[in-house]
């Protein structure tokens, strides 16, 4: 096994767009850019991440109950997989239902 280094350079002219010279003294119009993704969108995406996963663990621990599909070792570790990350979600869940019913608790 061995480690390669990675190319700043590259990496950059993916992500920073290329510079447009001014022309007659005035910059080019802004590009338009997409707006962010909104907190609706991020817990949406982590329930279904979440979701996958405990599929994916699912699905393979009926394949070896049925003598097929990966080793052993690799469904206990997805399994594990599966457990904590659902136990991370439980937890967001949990801190964004308390700073919810802190905020609805301030007088106004």
């Amino acid at each position: 096994m061995s480690i390669e280094p990675v190319s700043l350079t590259a990496g950059l002219s993916a992500i920073l767009p290329a510079a447009t010279p001014a022309v007659d003294g005035f910059l080019p119009p802004a590009t338009v850019q997409q707006p962010a993704p909104g907190f609706g969108d991020m817990v949406t995406r982590g329930i279904d991440s979440v979701n996958d996963t405990l599929v994916k663990a699912d699905n393979e621990v009926r394949q070896v109950a049925a003598g097929g599909g990966p080793s052993l070792h690799e469904v206990m570790i997805h399994l594990e997989e599966a457990r904590l990350s659902f136990q991370l979600l439980a937890q967001v869940r949990n801190r964004l239902l308390d700073a919810y019913q802190e905020v609805m608790r301030m007088q106004v």
